[in-house]
């Protein structure tokens, strides 16, 4: 199975579209992920043409989105249970805030936005995911989503970098 993972897009903000690397990996995903701040419904609607999304809102998402959205998920893929959330709020870092979100329930993996800095690593047993943005790097040296693929109960996320938002 083919996940691709993405969030902050900001779009119309901060692009006027999605950018053509990420697109050739929507064409061929299973599902997608989108970790909130879409910022209009029609970035939701323009990612079902593809697979299944499964978002939650961001903080800068409009009402329309918090209406069909939650602030967090539970995804079960394959064997594997994935905890998705913005990471927005107070105190903590967004990793952090991320990570206690799920500190109730058993995931093999937290998959969070909001800072758009590309984060991958373990912290226990729990893979730490953040896709950076594909439309808005801000201080990063490229834009950034993820790709996760799930085979017999295994994960596998990779960062896909990029140097034009087009």
């Amino acid at each position: 199975m083919k996940i691709v993972i993405l969030g902050d897009t900001h779009i119309p903000k901060r692009a006027k579209h999605l950018p053509k690397r990420l697109l050739a990996e929507l064409k061929t995903a299973d599902a997608i992920i989108h970790t909130g701040d879409f910022q209009t419904i029609d970035v939701y609607n323009d990612l079902r043409v593809f697979a299944p999304v499964h978002g939650v809102i961001g903080n800068v998402d409009s009402e329309e989105l918090q209406q069909v959205l939650p602030t967090s998920l539970l995804l079960p893929f394959d064997g594997v249970t994935i905890g998705v959330v913005h990471g927005h709020g107070k105190g903590k870092t967004t990793e952090k805030r991320a990570l206690i979100t799920f500190e109730h329930q058993q995931v093999d993996a937290v998959i969070f936005g909001h800072s758009h800095i590309p984060v991958h690593k373990q912290i226990g047993d729990i893979t730490l995911f953040n896709p950076g943005s594909a439309t808005d790097k801000r201080r990063e040296k490229q834009f950034s989503f993820g790709v996760l693929y799930i085979q017999k109960n295994t994960l596998r996320f990779e960062h896909i970098f990029y140097d034009s938002k087009d």
